[in-house]
């Protein structure tokens, strides 16, 4: 009904006031374009609010190094590392250095902090020109390796470096590709998810880092096991609890992918 009057309407009017309805109508329309354009820049998070919270902030941050091993040389690479790292700590701290048993054959993974990218540029130079690590360890180290990667993280901002309750066990580098934004997006999701395994004793959190350099949007999280075997378990266990399950359902709301490693630590690294 309301159509057939306004069309009986319209079909009354003059050229003229036809015209002068249609500026109206398109006025009208661009009105509620532009205040729907608001409502979205209201309602979705600006890029002033996409930022990686306030540790960002300071310059701290720390490179994760991954080395692909030739698979006859691994016990080789090994035994130098072992023998000279001293060489490559004497120029910055090294947070661990561990061997990878699953998830990725014939690996190493370690991380260095760094307290700005400027100190950062300062060591590598001091290596170049250090002859000691170049003659004693790079010119044998590097024909081992097949190839190298690098990430730049920083911690989550409500994350600090915490060392297992004791020596001895095995570390997991859980990694998770999250949905665009960062911590400012994910952050409290995520942190609920962590903060149910660690608070109920399932497992122990060294630090969550997420990326900042490498592949982006992407948190880490290594953490600590008595064993293999008790990882198991306490997954298992932990997937029973309802915290756990409600926590991890929220943060998958955010994820796109997932990986992880087992990895053993070196006996020359600090955290182990």
């Amino acid at each position: 009904m309301a159509c057939q009057s306004l069309c009986r309407y319209t079909s009354r009017l003059t050229l003229s006031e036809m015209i002068k309805l249609r500026s109206i109508v398109r006025s009208a329309s661009r009105h509620a374009e532009r205040c729907l354009t608001v409502k979205n820049r209201l309602t979705q998070p600006s890029a002033a609010w996409i930022t990686t919270g306030p540790q960002q902030q300071h310059g701290t941050f720390y490179e994760f190094r991954t080395y692909y091993i030739q698979p006859h040389l691994n016990a080789a690479f090994l035994k130098l590392t072992n023998e000279k790292i001293q060489l490559r700590t004497a120029h910055s701290e090294l947070i661990g250095y561990w061997t990878v048993e699953y998830g990725g054959l014939n690996q190493v993974f370690h991380i260095w902090k760094y307290d700005s990218y400027a100190q950062r540029a300062s060591v590598r130079a001091a290596l170049a020109q250090d002859p000691s690590w170049n003659e004693q360890y790079i010119s044998k180290a590097m024909p081992m390796l097949s190839s190298q990667d690098n990430e730049v993280t920083y911690l989550v901002p409500w994350s600090k470096i915490q060392k297992p309750p004791k020596e001895g066990g095995v570390f997991e580098l859980a990694t998770f590709q999250m949905k665009s934004g960062g911590p400012a997006v994910w952050g409290k999701a995520f942190q609920a998810a962590v903060g149910t395994h660690t608070g109920s004793g399932y497992a122990h959190s060294v630090g969550v880092f997420h990326s900042e350099f490498g592949q982006l949007n992407q948190v880490h999280v290594l953490w600590w096991y008595e064993s293999a075997d008790q990882r198991a378990a306490v997954r298992h266990t932990s997937h029973e609890d309802a915290r756990v399950v409600a926590a991890v359902r929220e943060s998958a709301l955010y994820l796109v992918a997932q990986k992880n490693k087992l990895m053993f630590p070196c006996s020359f690294s600090p955290i182990k």
